[in-house]
């Protein structure tokens, strides 16, 4: 089956999305043609990242609020994701990443945040629905950064189904 035909039956290509042949996922996701797709710029700050990545993930993460956020002597984001004020300790866009998929694990309605990678110098994170990662993760196309982490957020029911 062919990326297109792929990502198609799983549901996870934007709207009107062109797949050019041969393309991977990293130039796809820098194309904007996968849903829930997002560029950013190499050098930006987590507390710029949170808030367009906290409206892709969805679910409860569109709740969280930043309620300040710390450069010293490491860079804090000091959030109230539901449960009360936290200190997430972010240095880069990764440690969002993973804060996040931390935080959200059993929200059935966030999305899993996969890092796709770097990609004409910018990185390129991949919002997920959780539903879809089981076949993503068995998909030989898909070899995202954080895919072991990735493999946790597995809902417990698709564990092993196909």
């Amino acid at each position: 089956m062919s990326l297109k035909a792929e990502l198609q039956r799983l549901g996870l290509l934007a709207d009107d999305a062109h797949v050019p042949p041969g393309q991977q996922l990293l130039a796809l996701c820098d194309a904007g043609v996968l849903d829930g797709g997002l560029t950013i710029a190499l050098d930006l700050r987590p507390d710029e990242l949170i808030g367009p990545l906290c409206e892709r993930i969805g679910g409860s993460a569109r709740l969280l609020k930043v309620l300040d956020v710390r450069d010293d002597p490491e860079v804090a984001l000091i959030v109230d994701a539901g449960n009360g004020e936290e200190s997430w300790e972010v240095r880069e866009p990764r440690d969002l990443v993973e804060r996040c998929n931390e935080e959200f694990r059993d929200d059935a309605e966030s999305r899993a945040v996969a890092v796709l990678g770097e990609w004409e110098d910018s990185l390129q994170l991949w919002c997920i629905p959780k539903r879809a990662l089981s076949s993503l993760l068995r998909a030989p196309f898909f070899q995202a950064e954080n895919r072991a982490r990735l493999s946790a957020l597995v809902p417990a029911t698709n564990r092993g189904s196909r």
